[in-house]
């Protein structure tokens, strides 16, 4: 029954969304308040029964209730109970509920948190994304039914993929549809002012702290997927330009510059007509990840599914929705002009530049990613798109944008003076050009992108300090009474340094070293001595597991015990890879076991990864970033809406 009524559940649910984007559309065109006020409740309840519907199916996956397809084929008695709960979005129509369940989440968000929309605005808000929600629901009950029963259930389930059976992939998903599908709220904001003729500086800090949500967690999302998959895959690489990674990583950049326009905005109320643009590319492609992943077109690890028929479903609401946006957005051009003007160099300026250098290299990123497509189907040829292309064509953008920075915030709006800004950020730049040399000092020459890099980051590090300290007037004490979206501001460009100085210093100072070792020998690798001790078969709850014991010393002093596996899951006949990692501020020492050679010994894999941690140090540095930003309570929805007055472009 629980199954029968999680189904009924989303039933309802579709019919609340088609009210919930009838009856506020029709109330915002005639005026009729009640039926506006509609959408709140609809969107409530539609977010209820949607999480009456996938509790129903998490029900259905702890109890092992193989009755149901989805958990025949995804779950497994014996496995852990986080494993039963996190197989519930480890394949595609319970993904695709999770999915849903978030998009309703916003809506329900907005509904509650909107008290201070004009009322037309909330209701058209409301009903567009109850549209989304209504395609999506459609799609899942036409194409991806989760509760459809076997006839005859058997003893017990087919069991997760095993390299989803992680607590980094448990957590991953959630946080990554949390970024991306919180862009329907940001796209819906853009429709609603488009139906409505109305973009001004309210309109952008109403959009701005919904944009900020979905960006950071979408930054702890993808941040989650790279610590995976460099300790789960055994690799020892942190990002690999899958289509799939690729697929979050564009709607991330579109957001980061979308940020950044709708500054301007509500600082200058220009750039209204690219801002809005950038609101829908940005869930635009996040409908693009959406079909990626789930059409079978390209192939990759991450995949959920490869049904032509679910393709071109989502397909189909990719074309309505970014198609009917843009259309849209083409009709309504003359409520998007300005009188505002600025300099070149000024705030608005380098903010511009900004969008520019994210929006390019978003577009790299997307040509490199559907380019194998595009050579198949028009010349029948197979072609891959790897690491270097990437790395050459994206790269030059980053640096650019890294330059940029700094001086960007600086500047003044409306018209600034490079030379005193530049005089300004002299501390910076010194700052940076003595980290470059200090590294340039320890390199071995082989390459200039330690140099570049380290360099790079410490000029944003020290150019986000140097920014607040400038804010705070060089009094101390004025720096704790900063508005939280400065220190926001400052933390996320800080973090992007961290970052930048981690991606830099591995890429350059990794040292890799395969072999084969017996029991007991010795092995020098940069400086460490590795010793394997011992290879032993564990069991786990649902694994079994070759286990290496590798003792790592330095000038003859333990350093650390390390014991990496390789495990056999025997449900699905799957081995998989867990290297064992000793963590540190400088260096990660990476171990991996591979498998026992004909001629005695063990293959062994040793890494060491400098400066690996600083990677998702400086995620997390520009997740807190977002998170403060978002507290400043100048950032609520609305906030202004009591201080300024609502300037209404009539609509054509």
């Amino acid at each position: 029954m629980i199954a029968e009524l999680g189904h009924v559940a989303l039933v309802l649910a579709f019919v609340v969304a088609l009210f919930q984007v009838v009856v506020p559309l029709l109330g915002a065109a005639r005026g009729w308040g009640a039926w506006m006020d509609s959408a709140r409740p609809a969107a409530m309840a539609q977010f209820g029964l949607l999480g009456i519907s996938f509790a129903a199916l998490t029900v259905a996956f702890i109890t092992s209730d193989f009755s149901v397809a989805l958990v025949y084929e995804n779950s497994h008695s014996s496995k852990p109970m986080l494993y039963k709960v996190t197989g519930v979005w480890g394949n595609h129509e319970g993904s695709m509920l999770l999915w849903v369940l978030i998009l309703a989440l916003f809506g329900a968000a907005a509904a509650s948190f909107g008290d201070n929309l004009p009322p037309s605005l909330r209701a058209r808000v409301l009903a567009v994304q109850a549209a989304i929600a209504a395609a999506f629901l459609a799609f899942i009950l036409f194409t991806s039914n989760p509760f459809v029963r076997l006839p005859n259930p058997p003893f017990d389930g087919r069991d997760l993929n095993p390299l989803l059976q992680d607590p980094g992939l448990a957590f991953h998903p959630p946080f990554l549809y949390l970024g991306y599908v919180g862009l329907s709220i940001t796209f819906s904001f853009a429709v609603a002012a488009l139906i409505e003729g109305r973009v001004d500086a309210a309109w952008a800090r109403w959009v701005r702290p919904w944009t900020l949500s979905a960006w950071m967690f979408l930054t702890i999302g993808i941040a989650l997927g790279s610590w995976w998959a460099y300790y789960e895959l055994g690799w020892g690489g942190f990002w690999f330009w899958d289509p799939v990674e690729n697929a979050s990583f564009m709607p991330w950049l579109l957001a980061a510059a979308l940020l950044h326009s709708a500054i301007v905005v509500e600082k200058r109320e220009t750039l209204k007509a690219w801002t809005i643009l950038l609101a829908i590319m940005a869930f635009g492609f996040s409908l693009i990840g959406t079909f990626i992943v789930r059409s079978g077109v390209i192939t990759s690890v991450h995949s959920f599914a490869a049904d032509p028929t679910r393709g071109v479903f989502i397909l189909a609401i990719l074309a309505v929705f970014v198609g009917g946006a843009l259309t849209l957005f083409a009709a309504r051009s003359s409520a998007m002009t300005t009188r505002a003007v600025f300099a070149p160099v000024s705030r608005e300026g380098a903010l511009l530049l900004n969008n520019v250098l994210l929006a390019v290299a978003a577009f790299v990123v997307f040509v490199g990613t559907m380019w194998p497509l595009v050579a198949e189907f028009a010349a029948g040829r197979k072609l891959s798109v790897g690491a270097p292309f990437f790395e050459k064509a994206f790269t030059p953008f980053m640096v650019a944008l890294a330059i940029a920075l700094p001086i960007g915030s600086i500047l003044p709006w409306k018209r600034g003076k490079l030379g005193r800004a530049t005089a300004t950020v002299r501390p910076a730049l010194i700052f940076a050009l003595a980290v470059a040399a200090l590294v340039f000092a320890v390199s071995t020459g082989e390459s200039a992108l330690a140099v570049i890099g380290a360099g790079l980051g410490a000029w944003l590090i020290a150019g986000a300090a140097l920014d607040l300290w400038h804010r705070a007037g060089r009094v101390r004490s004025r720096l704790a009474q900063l508005p939280r979206a400065d220190w926001g501001r400052g933390v996320a460009h800080a973090g992007l340094g961290v970052t930048f100085i981690g991606v830099s210093l591995l890429m350059a100072w990794d040292v890799e070293d395969i072999r084969v070792a017996q029991i007991g020998e010795r092995m020098q690798i940069a400086g460490y001595d590795v010793t394997l001790q011992d290879v032993s078969e564990v069991e786990g709850p649902n694994y079994v597991s070759t286990t290496a014991t590798l003792l790592v010393e330095r000038d003859g002093r333990e350093v650390t015990v390390l014991q990496p596996e390789k495990r056999v899951y025997p449900v699905q006949a799957m081995p998989t890879t867990e290297a064992a990692i000793s963590t540190g501020l400088f260096r990660d020492i990476y171990l991996v076991i591979g498998d026992e050679q004909a001629g005695g010994g063990w293959a062994i894999r040793s890494y060491i990864k400098p400066f690996a941690l600083w990677i998702w140090v400086g995620s997390g540095l520009m997740a807190l970033g977002g998170l403060l930003s978002l507290t400043d309570r100048r950032y609520r929805v609305a906030a202004a809406a009591r201080r300024q007055p609502v300037q209404t472009v009539p609509a054509e």
